[in-house]
């Protein structure tokens, strides 16, 4: 299933991308049915995102700890929060693990840095 790159790296073929996206995609629609208007995680309002993003405590102290040290709103916690369910349903986990919330902390810091210039 995985293979490894020039540089040594794991990397995924595309087919099995396509089919861990079109699975979390169909998870979302499935979650959601019965919501107007929502179809997928980043649709998701305050009062969904605490019914759907539920985190354990080690996610929460991870999320809590990130929000200090790199001075998020809270609207950056509701994106990361997304995010995280995301990640975890593109792993087909039902849970929001803390490694799904330490994955979304990264691209949320890598958008703060000011990398691409």
């Amino acid at each position: 299933m995985f293979t490894r790159n020039a540089s040594g790296a794991s990397s995924c073929p595309s087919a099995v991308i396509r089919d861990r996206v079109i699975a979390a995609r169909g998870l979302q629609i499935t979650r959601f049915t019965g919501e107007t208007g929502v179809y997928c995680n980043a649709m998701m309002g305050s009062r969904l995102l605490k019914k759907v993003c539920v985190l354990d405590p080690t996610g929460a102290a991870l999320l809590r700890k990130a929000m200090e040290r790199l001075n998020l709103s809270a609207r950056a916690y509701d994106r990361i929060l997304k995010v995280a369910r995301t990640i975890a349903d593109l792993a087909a986990c039902a849970a929001i693990l803390p490694e799904h919330v330490a994955e979304a902390i990264q691209y949320r810091s890598l958008d703060r840095e000011d990398w691409a210039g």
